[in-house]
């Protein structure tokens, strides 16, 4: 009798310390963010949940980060930023030209020609941009990482763009003010929108095509939905998209000091590059994909890259004279937005017969 009570005190104590340390091993903190694209495309699978992975460890499990696809949390792509301010959700995805005219000193990095087609390259500009000029802008949230995306190419549901008469007419999707002002000058008739409106827009003949990146093509049914990629040539993108990811500035600030280090270790500079590593990579599968599918993919001869280059000087200038309106130094967020790239590049932005 006595060996059976003393084997079910044993018990009952192994039971209690294995309760006392799947309690231990619950999270302290659980943080949700939020995207608005499929988890299998390139910066969710290549940055967003290696990120949250990375937290989760080097928080000994005492932070878990829950990511959520497709707006799931609620609204729209367009809400994110202000999602995460009133702390609708913990955290997540950002893109600033959704809200044109919002955060117009973040545009000076999305205008033609003005970074390289490494995303890497351009998200590292980006990082140190941000410090100089964009901080005060995002001060109701915790920026963790800014970050831009790889080249941009115009996909269409016909023959690749050969000639700068083929822009005529051309129903065409930009993402952002900058893209779209440009599509405006190439003759095209530029069509705001989300990405994930983009293939239904194609599928409904709403537009004829439009600008985004190689890494965003499979998730958008590309491949089906269009029939030419065409990039322009040199080593700088036709135009590119500045994106956040954001904390809520509360439920960063609430985390004890050892836990908001986690944060800190994993972010800035170096999770700005990672970021954009992630669109180099995606980028290269994506375009893969649609040689895969028997797409034809095209590069412009310099001779017209240089016209449309010389467009882009145009939409530059008239951004200069917008920002000024504004009260803000357009020449200057220009000359510093090409600082930046030249510094992490040794390629000074500009025209492409520079």
């Amino acid at each position: 009798m006595t060996f059976v009570k003393t084997l079910t005190a044993a018990l009952a104590g192994l039971t209690f310390s294995t309760a006392a340390l799947a309690q231990e091993a619950e999270p302290e903190v659980t943080l949700r963010f939020q995207h608005f694209v499929s988890p299998a495309s390139a910066n969710p699978t290549h940055f967003m949940q290696p990120w949250a992975d990375a937290i989760e460890e080097q928080s000994n499990g005492r932070i878990a980060v829950e990511i959520f696809p497709f707006m799931q949390l609620g609204g729209a792509a367009p809400d994110q930023y202000d999602l995460i301010r009133d702390g609708v959700i913990d955290g997540g995805w950002v893109i600033p030209g959704y809200q044109a005219g919002r955060f117009p000193e973040a545009e000076a990095l999305e205008l033609p020609f003005m970074t390289t087609k490494s995303a890497e390259e351009a998200s590292r500009a980006a990082w140190a941009f941000t410090q100089d000029f964009l901080m005060d802008d995002f001060a109701d949230v915790h920026v963790v990482a800014v970050h831009m995306h790889g080249r941009g190419l115009i996909h269409l549901q016909a023959p690749p763009i050969a000639a700068l008469e083929d822009f005529n007419g051309l129903r065409l999707r930009g993402p952002s003010r900058a893209a779209t002002l440009l599509l405006e000058r190439l003759g095209a008739t530029p069509v705001g929108m989300p990405v994930p409106a983009f293939p239904e827009a194609l599928s409904r003949g709403v537009v004829d095509g439009g600008v985004i990146t190689w890494e965003q093509a499979p998730s958008l049914r590309l491949d089906e939905l269009t029939e030419s990629h065409t990039d322009v040539a040199g080593d700088h993108s036709l135009y590119n998209l500045y994106f956040l990811w954001a904390m809520n500035r509360d439920s960063y600030e609430s985390l004890p000091p050892d836990l908001r280090a986690v944060i800190d270790a994993n972010s800035g500079l170096m999770a700005s590059a990672w970021a954009g590593r992630a669109h180099d990579i995606g980028d290269a599968a994506g375009r893969l994909a649609m040689e895969e599918a028997g797409n034809t993919i095209a590069e412009m001869s310099p001779e017209l890259t240089a016209e449309i280059a010389a467009l882009g000087d145009q939409v530059i200038a008239d951004w200069i004279l917008e920002a000024n309106a504004r009260g803000l130094d357009g020449a200057a967020l220009v000359a510093a937005a090409r600082a930046a790239v030249e510094a992490e590049t040794g390629s000074a932005p500009g025209p492409y017969t520079d």
